[in-house]
């Protein structure tokens, strides 16, 4: 069974889109082996901005410092000298087709989709993301400050692709903080998961998603202590027919 819920991922800044997708981690040994990285005798692991030689010194690889503002709440900002991009300016210099791990880091994951072309395991990873509908999302991005609906789809990329015919998925508001356009997406997800056997349960209020679901449970009558009742069960069909069922006389 997984839970797929819009609790945040991560709970430091250290976790970006990169690193929870495992883009970051093969990106650093591709950049190990470039000629400026071997004539400087650099590995995979000063690339890390947690731990490696080429993290920004200032803001050792965070990407901003906190301001300590008497009085008040301490006040994180954009660390002065790498300007958010958490590496030191050495790594900058440091280019593959052009284009170095910072400012790669930099691009969202359609941009980067396009520059990682001719890396087969990143290119593909970046294609499961964009097609969750993620594409707009920076690589550098961190994955505390993400939506609960990114932050769900986000958890699914390890599962996209795979056969899912002992699985049960439960979705708690996939919908939240997503524009309607994005039903589309998310409703192409479901049907992927489900086309690789999958069974899929959705806790939801949107009548968009409700309506295109097989069976329907209505809970109900009302919210709160007015709840905790099946009202109706059924197909989208059965629920509409069900004079009992709120959800029936607006689907």
């Amino acid at each position: 069974v997984q839970l797929i819920d819009p609790t945040p991922i991560g709970i430091t800044v250290r976790s970006t889109v990169a690193t929870y997708a495992n883009v970051h981690d093969e990106l650093r040994k591709i950049y190990a082996k470039t000629p400026e990285a071997k004539e400087r005798k650099l590995k995979a692991g000063d690339f890390s901005y947690n731990t490696g030689s080429l993290r920004c010194p200032i803001c050792d690889g965070t990407g901003s410092i906190s301001l300590d503002v008497q009085f008040l709440p301490d006040v994180d900002i954009p660390c002065p000298d790498c300007r958010g991009s958490r590496y030191a300016k050495q790594a900058f210099t440091i280019k593959r087709n052009g284009l170095s791990l910072p400012e790669l880091m930099a691009m969202s994951i359609d941009e980067a989709q396009l520059k990682c072309a001719d890396l087969k395991l990143v290119k593909s990873r970046l294609e499961v993301l964009s097609g969750l509908g993620l594409g707009y999302l920076a690589l550098g991005e961190q994955t505390p400050g993400l939506s609960g609906g990114e932050a769900q789809r986000l958890k699914l990329a390890s599962e996209m692709g795979r056969m899912q015919n002992d699985a049960l998925f439960v979705f708690d508001e996939p919908t939240i903080g997503l524009h309607p356009l994005d039903f589309v997406t998310i409703m192409e997800v479901f049907s992927r998961l489900i086309r690789n056997g999958a069974t899929v349960l959705v806790i939801e209020h949107d009548l968009d998603v409700i309506r295109s679901a097989d069976w329907i449970i209505d809970m109900g009558p009302g919210g709160g202590e007015e709840g905790g009742k099946i009202v109706a069960a059924g197909t989208p069909a059965q629920i509409k027919a069900e004079k009992k069922s709120l959800t029936g006389k607006w689907i």
